[in-house]
């Protein structure tokens, strides 16, 4: 099992319209939306490494007003 928490980078204001976009993504567990460097953290969860890489740069990263990410993940 992987873990992994997503930092992420926004359009300005597009928080409320993201967080149930990425709420609604298969894996994903957290949503919350900061203040700070970033935006937004996401928590997901995967059985694999390429399972993350899907939800991450097929889902997450593919989402309209998603600036960019970073992805930390550690194997459970």
């Amino acid at each position: 099992m992987v873990r992994a928490f997503i930092l992420i980078n926004t359009d300005l204001g597009s928080e409320p319209e993201l967080h149930p976009q990425i709420k609604k993504i298969e894996g994903v567990v957290g949503v919350w939306q900061v203040f700070g460097v970033y935006d937004m953290i996401v928590e997901a969860e995967a059985e694999s490494d390429q399972k993350m890489k899907e939800i991450v740069f097929s889902r997450i990263r593919m989402l309209k007003h998603v600036r960019s990410t970073v992805t930390l993940s550690s194997i459970l």
